[in-house]
């Protein structure tokens, strides 16, 4: 007889299970979303956190790496300067939204709205049994923003999700819908408290119609000790477009899912992701990229920078379907690798099932080229200065592609002042 004993629950498992039982009568939702919670925390409890045996999460193993959950947010958070002013915000502070006007051609809801009145219980189902993170965030979100932009909007403003936290757990959920032919960039922002550790689990899902035109920059500088568990979901119609570009600058455990479905034809995905990985950090970027139907294209970009002992992953899968003829999809994972101590893993998958394709990915590993640091160094540069102006050059070539020039300053003056803090 084959039997197995389920291992005991760590400390992290235990605690999530005793905060869901302290918050669950506060948290927003009518019976069929309290059902759903239900259901969602009985998956994790039965499951428990994945381990290194489930293949998704093979690199995190999420039970011996998440060592605590903690309760609600007991430190002191606000609001901070929009990375560019002009921008709309939609403030998200300890895990609460606020009741904020939207710009024209945008109809903005908060989500704790519809989780109270039950037209988010649909949207809390998880992706699949090895989905934590929705499992996770569905039986706790509390808050968020729900935002429609009208067919044809062009909306001028960028908008910026500014999600502040500072100790505790917050668990937020933003879902975006574009019209056909709409127009729109938004920023998701996280940040963090240097001084006290937090817990985040964050999920926006994306629709474009057709022929929408989608910018989507996720900037995550959360706290040194903070622990963010994130995913993005989006799927294009027919001659859609969606960039996004993530940045991940902070945290000690971060995973950063993006599971985008280019359904439509002749719609195209781009996504350009910096890693600046320093300390003893952890983090983890996983993309599924499915193309399931004729004339689509993609690329993405993985640049990465590691120092200390940080240790990084990328897990990059393009699903082909057989009837997608003509894709053309291309992945790539480079990697500054600035210590002996650290560590970064690449794992990029094909699985193609058309014949009339043009797919690759490719991954590379590097030190600072010696002879451009000599280069600059013989013009009377400092090694601390040209190793920095290298450095700059190797992320900031994936930002430059931006259209909007100040946001494009703004991004390198983050970059840059990660890199003197962390040089």
């Amino acid at each position: 007889m084959d039997m197995q004993t389920k291992p005991p629950r760590t400390a992290a498992e235990q605690a999530i299970l005793d905060s869901f039982a302290k918050v669950t009568g506060d948290l927003p939702g009518d019976a069929p979303v309290t059902a759903a919670r239900d259901n969602l925390l009985g998956a994790v409890a039965d499951a428990g956190l994945p381990t290194r045996r489930v293949e998704s999460w093979h690199y995190t193993d999420l039970r011996n790496l998440l060592r605590s959950a903690l309760g609600t947010p007991t430190g002191r958070a606000k609001r901070v300067d929009p990375l560019l002013w002009g921008s709309v915000v939609l403030p998200m502070v300890q895990g609460q939204g606020s009741d904020v006007s939207a710009p024209e051609g945008m109809k903005l809801t908060r989500f704790n709205e519809l989780l109270s009145s039950g037209e988010a219980a649909s949207l809390l189902a998880a992706r699949g049994n090895d989905d934590l993170i929705g499992q996770l965030n569905g039986a706790f979100v509390g808050d968020g923003y729900s935002f429609t932009v009208a067919e044809d909007a062009q909306i001028e403003e960028i908008i910026e999700i500014q999600s502040v936290q500072s100790g505790g757990q917050a668990h937020n959920r933003f879902v975006a819908k574009f019209g056909a032919k709409s127009k729109a960039m938004i920023i998701e922002r996280h940040l963090g408290d240097e001084d006290e550790t937090g817990l985040s689990s964050s999920i926006s899902s994306l629709d474009l119609a057709d022929g929408a035109e989608v910018t989507w920059i996720i900037l995550q500088g959360r706290g040194v000790d903070d622990q963010h568990l994130a995913q993005l979901t989006a799927r294009l119609g027919a001659d859609a477009t969606l960039k996004v570009y993530v940045i991940n600058a902070g945290g000690k455990l971060v995973r950063q899912e993006l599971h985008v479905d280019v359904a439509g034809e002749s719609s195209h995905f781009d996504l350009r992701c910096v890693n600046l990985l320093a300390g003893d950090s952890h983090t983890d970027v996983t993309l599924t990229l499915g193309h399931t139907v004729p004339n689509t294209t993609s690329k993405e970009i993985v640049r990465n920078v590691v120092l200390d002992r940080a240790r990084g992953v990328f897990q990059g899968q393009i699903r082909v379907a057989k009837e997608a003829q003509k894709t053309d999809a291309q992945m790539a994972c480079n990697t500054l690798l600035l210590s002996d101590d650290g560590e970064f893993a690449a794992k990029p998958e094909l699985e193609i099932f058309a014949d009339d394709v043009i797919c690759g990915h490719g991954a590379t590993v590097i030190d600072i080229d010696h002879n451009h640091l000599f280069y600059l160094m013989a013009r009377g540069i400092t090694e601390k200065s040209a190793r920095g102006l290298l450095v700059n050059g190797f992320v900031d070539e994936l930002i430059d592609e931006l259209e909007n020039e100040d946001l494009v300053t703004s991004l390198e003056t983050f970059v840059e002042q990660w890199l003197i803090d962390h040089g």
